[in-house]
């Protein structure tokens, strides 16, 4: 699957679009942007050997940790990594607009501080319900 970056962020967006009024709104000093790859200091950070293992991350410090006190800095980020994306969609037969949502949620519930069925209920306010086996 080729898509071009403008188009990459144009999809990311409607992502983000997609969330209830509220979930944004916790994200309002929060910087969403798009990149082709992880750099190759982030893959050391992470002690990753394959930029295609990281379709997310976010840096900075989650809502529940941060305080009044705390001395301005540079507002949090969330990167999504397009390739890695694209090849897990293509690898996995999985729509992007789907893995988008879900890549989106899980960032911004580490901004959040939310925790895992806290990401889930969003994922199905964006999905709809989950089918179980």
């Amino acid at each position: 699957m080729a898509i071009d970056e403008e188009a990459f962020e144009g999809l990311v967006q409607a992502a983000y679009d997609c969330l209830p009024a509220i979930y944004r709104e916790a994200c309002a000093n929060l910087v969403i942007r798009t990149d082709t790859l992880p750099s190759p200091e982030t893959m050391a950070a992470l002690e990753l050997s394959d930029p295609y293992q990281l379709l997310g991350l976010y840096h900075g410090v989650n809502l529940a940790r941060k305080s009044t006190f705390d001395l301005p800095s540079l507002p949090d980020t969330i990167v999504i990594y397009r390739e890695p994306i694209l090849a897990f969609c293509d690898a996995n037969g999985i729509p992007l607009q789907t893995a988008l949502q879900h890549v989106l949620v899980h960032e911004i519930g580490h901004h959040v501080g939310f925790s895992d069925d806290d990401m889930a209920a969003i994922e199905e306010r964006c999905d709809g319900p989950r089918q179980t086996d």
